[in-house]
């Protein structure tokens, strides 16, 4: 299983870590945000697959930011996705 850490920009989250394996998802922990909505999220998604997580939440908006904790979550699986696919290529 391998776990990623992302630093957030614009958001009330300041990192969120989750782990993929199998291509799924598991372990969302957000650091910082409201904290219901965030172990919502969290518990939502344990065991979700990866690619439908990015496909759900990308874009989702929080108050006119152009961006929330779900939409960084999202950009931050797809780079774990695109990293893990380079590294099994090289």
């Amino acid at each position: 299983m391998q776990t990623f850490t992302i630093q957030t920009q614009g958001i009330c989250a300041k990192a969120i870590s989750f782990s993929i394996n199998d291509g799924k998802i598991y372990d969302v922990k957000f650091f910082g945000g409201c904290p219901g909505n965030t172990l919502a999220i969290s518990k939502l998604l344990e065991g979700y697959e990866a690619k439908r997580v990015i496909e759900l939440l990308k874009g989702n908006d929080c108050g006119g930011r152009g961006t929330s904790c779900a939409d960084q979550l999202a950009c931050g699986v797809e780079q774990a996705l695109i990293q893990a696919e380079a590294a099994q290529h090289a």
